[in-house]
Order: C-alpha cells, then structure tokens, then sequence
C-alpha cells in the first residue's frame, strides 16, 4: 500500500511512524508534514485544507489510501472529495465530523440520545448567556465556542466577572471567529478525566487503550490551557468495569446514535470522559486522533496499523482481532517559551541526531522545520518525547531522561506529567 497522511503535528508523525512500521506499506507521503516528519516520510508543501491540492497529490503519487488526521479538512468535507474521486479515506465525512465541529450538534445528539453529559443550554447572545449563567449561580461555569478553536475553545470561568469576559471575548471579540456565534454554557463536571479513542468503521467500534491528557502549561495544573502538555497510557482511574460501563453507555449508542441521524462514522472517533460520582460522562468527541493521546496510544499497539486503517475504510473492521501492549506508556511535550500566547519560532534544536531523534526514546516532531541539515522550531508544542516501560514509572523516567538529553532557548515543559499517579 501508499499511504498519503494529511496534516503536520506530533499525531501525524506518530501516524506515519506506525504505518511506516507495516510490511503491507510500500510508501508514505505526508502533506505538508514537518521536519521530523520529513525524516519518516517523503513531505510534499500542501496546505492541509486545501482539497484540490490533495487529491492532486494522491493522484499523481498513485496512492492506495489518504489519512486525514486533523479536525478542520475533515469538518471542511476533505474526506467527501477525495472519496469522490475513488481514493479510499480514513477519517469521517463532513456530516459525521459534526460530532467535533458543532459543540451543539454534538449536545443535542447526547441529549436526544440519552448518553451521558453535563446538563446544558445553547445560547447565539452573549447577554441571554450571561443572565443564565448568574440564575444558575454556581460556580465554576463552563462556556464552550460552538466550532473549533485549536482545541482551546473552552473556558472554565471561577466567578461572573470572568464569565462575562470569556462571552465577550468568544461572542463579540470573536477569537476564535465564527466559532463563537454560538456558545455553550454547561455545569462544571468533577472527576478524574479519560481520554478514549476508539477505530469505528460505522458498524464495529473498538476502543483503544485509555490515556490521560495534561492540558493545563505549567505544573499542578496551573496557568492556561493548551492543545496538551503531555499524557499517559493506560489512565489509572479507566478500570475493567469503567471500560464496560462506558461501552455499554457511551461507546456503542454514540455509534448507534450517528446512524441514526444518517451521518454513519468511519474513522477514529475519539471519547473525552469525565468519571463523576454519578459515572462516566461525555466532556467532548473529537473526530479524529487525540493529539498527544495519540503518542502514547499506537505506540502501545501490536496489531499492523495499515490492516485496521484498511479494514476501517472498507468498513471490514468487524473481521479484525485487535491487540495491544500491556507496557505503559509515557509522552512529555517539549514547548516553545512563552505557548501558548505568542513565541518565537526557528530557534535551533540540539540533542537530536539526523534522524531528528534520541537514544532511549522516540521523539515525534510537532512544531519543527528542517533546513540546512539543523532542526529549527516552528510552532508552539515543538517536540513529543516519549518512552515505554513495563510501569508507568519507568515510562515516565525514561521519557524524562530523554528530554534532558534534548534543549533549544526558551524551551519549556511540565516536570509533572502523570506523577500524581505515579507508584
């Protein structure tokens, strides 16, 4: 097979490396790609959104599938495009990508299905949103922008003054564009949080191992969110009976419910959970690989990567037995100083061999340019530096002990990442 991967960051490197890895895998192209990716695959200067450039591109390199990994071409319909032309894809069409593009579409869907989320109300102005929120009168109070925002379209706001800010700068500042023309105010859910992808090919779901996320830039959870500072695999708190209870209540009936609606999903689809006293809930979906879920995810897998993205995209998913790793699984993310506000970008990389690597880890590329033999920074998460280990300790040590061998001015990173579960 020749596998062309649509995208740019950690999670298309860690895509690429795995489906590298598969001995029915000829080739592997990567639009646009980075300077680590470059490394794994041959990269070629199409911006991921555009359309014709891709199936240009997947034309003229004869290939057998297109991985379209991030969230923004597949809610653009880039997956209906391709597929129009008789290119198979992995990754949902734009009426299935709903789930992550439309926080309310995704609601209404859990509402009308009975899957369980936090409580919630839809509002298009800022003023209507805010009375609510001061009727509710608990605190802290979540406001979602409708669309995507780079994963940073949440605000958790502590008192009414900073609810009022976060409405007026999503609904009439508008940061995040026509993203926020609509919002969605919803109770603060507690508990422990649980990231879950899981290969759907429409009819057959199967969960992959569990992860955590660590949102929050700076140690203890303090300071802004961001796209993700780190993660591990598997989540302590995703038990046996957690896992069934999720499949039984979520899992299963999102798939179901997707069906029903007419928008069947063929891809990854991808579970942000929430364990309450009163049992899992769902925070948000994602229609597409986590991203640094997906560093400590496939790194886990032992099943060939290209037979499931296959199988998925010929909706043949049910004839496959997939396995995974027992071993733990640990990611921490390099990032440039001053993420994710602004920082600055084509600072030099030193600790990576040619390969753009380091001993005693792998190191998946998410914000890097190569030129003249150096790698360069280009973007806010810079590096994912991740290991495996029999325990999670050992997981975390060795990707520790990798970072320290990696530097560039400025950069920054969480000392944390799983040590409160650590022992």
């Amino acid at each position: 097979m020749k596998i062309l991967v649509v995208g740019s960051g950690g999670r298309e490197h860690a895509i690429v490396r795995k489906l590298k890895d598969s001995p029915q895998v000829e080739a592997v192209y990567c639009a646009p790609g980075n300077g680590g990716i470059s490394r794994d695959a041959e990269c070629f200067p199409v911006n991921a959104m555009d359309k014709e450039g891709m199936l240009a591109l997947a034309k003229e390199k004869a290939v057998d599938l297109v991985f379209v990994a991030p969230d923004d071409p597949l809610a653009a319909g880039m997956v209906d495009f391709i597929e129009a032309a008789g290119i198979p894809c992995f990754g949902p069409n734009a009426a299935a990508a709903q789930i992550e593009a439309s926080k309310v579409f995704s609601k209404n869907l859990m509402k009308k299905y009975h899957i369980p989320t936090a409580g919630y109300e839809v509002f298009s102005d800022p003023a209507q949103a805010l009375e609510y929120i001061k009727a509710q009168g608990t605190y802290p109070a979540v406001i979602k922008a409708d669309g995507l925002a780079l994963g940073k379209g949440v605000v958790i706001a502590q008192n009414e003054e900073e609810a009022k800010a976060a409405l007026h700068s999503i609904m009439e500042d508008k940061i995040f564009g026509e993203s926020g023309a609509q919002v969605v105010v919803e109770e603060f859910l507690t508990g422990p949080e649980v990231s879950v992808l899981a290969f759907t090919d429409g009819k057959t779901l199967c969960p992959m191992v569990s992860s955590m996320d660590h949102k929050r830039a700076y140690d203890g959870d303090k300071g802004p969110n961001t796209g993700g500072m780190g993660t591990i695999s598997p989540n302590p708190f995703y038990t046996e009976e957690v896992a069934k209870r999720c499949m039984e209540e979520i899992f299963q009936p999102t798939v179901e419910a997707m069906n029903a609606e007419g928008r069947p999903f063929k891809g990854c689809l991808y579970f942000g959970l929430m364990l309450t006293k009163d049992g899992p809930k769902v925070i948000e979906y994602n229609s597409r690989f986590g991203d640094p879920e997906t560093q400590v995810v496939l790194p886990r897998l032992k099943t060939d990567f290209a037979q499931i993205v296959e199988a998925v995209a010929h909706e043949r998913l049910g004839e496959l037995s997939i396995q995974w790793s027992d071993q733990a699984s640990a990611c921490v993310v390099m990032a440039s100083g001053g993420y994710p506000g602004s920082y600055p970008k084509g600072l030099e990389i030193h600790g990576l061999d040619a390969g753009g690597q380091a001993s005693g880890v792998t190191v998946y590329h998410a914000g890097t340019k190569c030129e003249d033999g150096k790698f360069l920074t280009n973007g806010g998460r810079v590096l994912g530096v991740t290991a495996l280990g029999d325990t999670l300790e050992e997981a975390l040590n060795r990707a520790y002990a990798g970072v320290e061998k990696i530097s560039f001015e400025g950069a920054m990173y969480r000392k944390d990442i799983g040590r409160t579960h650590r022992n």
